[in-house]
């Protein structure tokens, strides 16, 4: 009888993670936005697009710098609210004490899309953050175009070089730029276009999260950037102790949506905080 071994160094195909998944669509999703709307087209909306309160100088200004999150739906829970209106949130948010507002963009994974930040940009002054996974820079001319003060570049999602070269071509279309970090060995990724760091909770390759992140990151942070903690905030208290950790904002989208009126919600989060 023949016996057919196989090498111990044979390396299986690895999984791919959620966060590949996420960014194998978002390819194919810019692909096809890019044939429906050139980015020539969007420079030419530019022209006419408002200027907008800053993002950063919102949160600094802050006495809270709760960033309030309009979010559908996510990977790791599916929908938390799945009719949730932007005409029906947004103003409470704006009212009831946001620093800024996220507004999450991904269809696939999220429910969300770019008419949530068009409809938003109308009807609030509050600073707006595009919060998607930015891979191209025609998605910062989307952002620009369509109202929003910020964008998200995730270092998970992203090479170094990638990252520069985005954050500085956000840059010069007058968006603030957010990086968000995980993990200590994506610290090289902050570079002199960035405004804020953020510290995400919640780790995107797998989605455990779990607050400790933002403690143990704080003061790997240089002291120049204006520092945010980000998912798996629940209590008023976990955002007094990330304060006095050295943290100005906390981006909270989850504790908020998962009620009927989150605009009330984040304002009594903010009644527990002062």
């Amino acid at each position: 009888m023949r016996i057919i071994t196989h090498s111990l160094n044979h390396k299986r195909k690895k999984m791919p993670t959620i966060l590949d998944k996420i960014i194998d669509c978002k390819r194919i999703e810019i692909e096809k936005s890019k044939r429906k709307i050139s980015i020539k087209d969007l420079e030419n909306k530019i022209q006419n697009v408002k200027k907008r309160q800053s993002f950063k100088e919102s949160i600094q200004r802050s006495s809270t710098g709760i960033i309030a999150e309009f979010k559908r739906r996510s990977p790791s829970k599916d929908w938390i609210f799945k009719d949730a209106k932007i005409e029906q949130i947004i103003p409470l948010y704006s009212e009831n004490g946001a620093s800024a507002i996220s507004i999450l963009t991904d269809t696939d994974f999220f429910g969300g899309n770019l008419q949530d930040l068009v409809n938003a940009e109308a009807i609030t002054q509050t600073p707006l953050l595009r919060k998607d996974f930015m891979i191209d820079e025609y998605q910062l001319f989307e952002a620009k175009a369509y109202g929003a003060s910020a964008i998200l570049l995730i270092a998970a999602a992203l090479t170094v070089e990638k990252t520069k070269e985005l954050a500085k071509q956000a840059k010069n279309l007058g968006l603030d730029v957010l990086l968000e970090l995980h993990h200590e060995k994506e610290l090289d990724y902050i570079n002199e276009w960035v405004d804020v760091v953020g510290i995400n909770n919640r780790n995107l390759k797998t989605f455990v999260t779990d607050v400790q992140v933002s403690f143990d990151m704080v003061n790997k942070i240089p002291p120049e950037f204006l520092k945010i903690s980000e998912s798996g905030i629940s209590s008023s208290q976990t955002v007094k102790d990330l304060m006095l950790a050295g943290y100005k904002g906390f981006l909270m989208g989850e504790n908020f949506m998962k009620t009927n009126n989150p605009g009330k919600a984040l304002q009594d989060f903010i009644e527990e905080l002062t």
